[in-house]
């Protein structure tokens, strides 16, 4: 089990992608919209200015480096909220989570063959992932990065770590859930619904 994914949403797409692009050096994937009403998406070397003079409706922006990716989106928060994140599974984990989200009556959005994502009482969604190859190919650059903690702010650091712990059947104290290598930190202080982004740490 290994967490590797989180998407964020906020209204400062742009400054956040640079930090990571920047600060963290991530490379950008791609930018994914639309021009009119073809969907379309540009790789690293087509600026936002040119962007501007195509059209393009941005609808969000994947980077990664080593085993972590990263998409941002826009929406209305000035500082990120994680709308989910992501885990890596293998088969018989993704089965046990699915029946367990089905008892704990959470609902499930299945998009066959591409990602599955289950929304949990607290405000946010687990995207889980069963045994593929673009998965390991990911997982396979861990030797050069690793996500090792996320730090998110909530309203109920409890609740929120609860509904991970539950899902996913892992031990948790005091807000923090261990998954794999990772620890998912809910610290307080935040928003209802989904956490804001508070902090992360890599290894």
């Amino acid at each position: 089990m290994v967490l590797f994914h989180y998407h964020l949403v906020t209204s400062h797409v742009r400054e956040v992608e640079a930090r990571y692009l920047g600060r963290l050096a991530f490379r950008l994937v791609a930018r994914y919209g639309r021009i009119g009403e073809e969907q379309v998406h540009y790789e690293s070397g087509v600026s936002w200015d040119e962007l501007e003079r195509l059209g393009f409706r941005h609808r969000l922006s994947e980077l990664e480096r080593g085993s972590v990716n990263v998409v941002v989106q826009p929406g209305q928060w000035p500082l990120p909220r994680v709308d989910h994140v992501g885990i890596a599974l293998d088969d018989d984990e993704f089965q046990e989570v699915l029946e367990r989200a089905t008892e704990l009556h959470y609902r499930v959005q299945e998009y066959p063959g591409r990602r599955t994502f289950v929304a949990t009482d607290a405000g946010y969604r687990v995207e889980i992932h069963p045994q593929r190859d673009w998965i390991d190919d990911v997982l396979g650059n861990s030797g050069e990065l690793r996500l090792s903690e996320l730090q998110l702010k909530a309203d109920d650091p409890g609740a929120k770590a609860g509904a991970l712990m539950r899902l996913l059947d892992l031990p948790g104290y005091d807000g923090e859930v261990e998954i794999g290598d990772a620890t998912v930190r809910f610290l307080p202080g935040g928003p209802r619904g989904r956490p804001e982004l508070y902090g992360e740490a890599f290894a």
